[in-house]
């Protein structure tokens, strides 16, 4: 076998390091956001959650630094265990049971557990917004709330974006947050699908292309809100129409 040759396949189980590595957090991710609290209990179960997450990220670091590890010295023969571990090894981490008790979640651990309280939060405003408007409807909810946090006004994590104003139940920026419909059972279906799309995206398996033109607002093609005119519109898709803020003037 050349160099050449032997270097690609090398590089090729590596990649399948990777994404062994990625499948196991993705469904880590699926599970916990899957029996995570409601919004409003998170906060209470951060400690209960950091430990689940700091179990499942233990055994997930020994299973790929010993698949690498097995790949850097086995070479291309490893990749074909490797493709098979992903499926076993998720299954694995999500029934990873709860042993002893974590006084003190490390920075690596609360910083995992807010990525998957985000998770749900965007799964959330995508699941409300737009169920009915298909993956393009609800990607464009998702550039919104993105948009949303990197512009002045606005806080600058994705659950603070979705759920601003909820906490004083009024001047919800997501009428949802403020308007009863959290309590509601969703349908397993659609929320699964936007669950699942909401982890994609934050993977980065999924890339926003930006559709709608640095939205930072939307409304129902139906109604008309006061605050429109104030806004530039850039794009309807399904049965929203999306607005962006409007360009500077400059000062004379």
């Amino acid at each position: 076998m050349t160099k050449n040759t032997n270097d690609a396949l090398r590089r090729a189980d590596r990649t399948l390091v990777t994404a062994f590595v990625l499948v196991v957090s993705f469904s880590g991710g699926i599970f916990l956001g899957h029996n995570a609290p409601s919004t409003e209990q998170v906060a209470s179960g951060t400690q209960q959650a950091a430990h689940k997450v700091a179990l499942m990220a233990r055994d997930t670091a020994q299973a790929a630094s010993g698949a690498a590890s097995f790949v850097e010295h086995t070479g291309y023969e490893a990749g074909r265990a490797v493709a098979a571990m992903p499926a076993v090894a998720a299954t694995a981490a999500v029934n990873l049971p709860l042993r002893g008790t974590i006084a003190t979640p490390s920075a690596a651990e609360i910083e995992m557990v807010k990525i998957l309280q985000d998770q749900r939060c965007l799964a959330e405003a995508m699941y409300y917004e737009a169920r009915g408007e298909g993956r393009e409807g609800q990607e464009a909810i998702a550039e919104v709330v993105f948009h949303r946090m990197h512009t002045s006004g606005y806080p600058r994590s994705i659950c603070g974006v979705v759920y601003q104003g909820a906490a004083h139940k009024h001047g919800c920026q997501f009428s949802f947050a403020c308007d009863g419909e959290l309590e509601q059972s969703k349908s397993p279906g659609a929320w699964s699908q936007a669950r699942i799309l909401a982890a994609k995206i934050m993977a980065g398996l999924v890339r926003l292309g930006d559709i709608t033109s640095d939205a930072i607002s939307f409304h129902a093609a139906d109604v008309q809100p006061d605050w429109a005119d104030r806004l530039e519109r850039t794009i309807q898709i399904g049965n929203h129409v999306f607005y962006r803020a409007p360009p500077r003037t400059k000062s004379s």
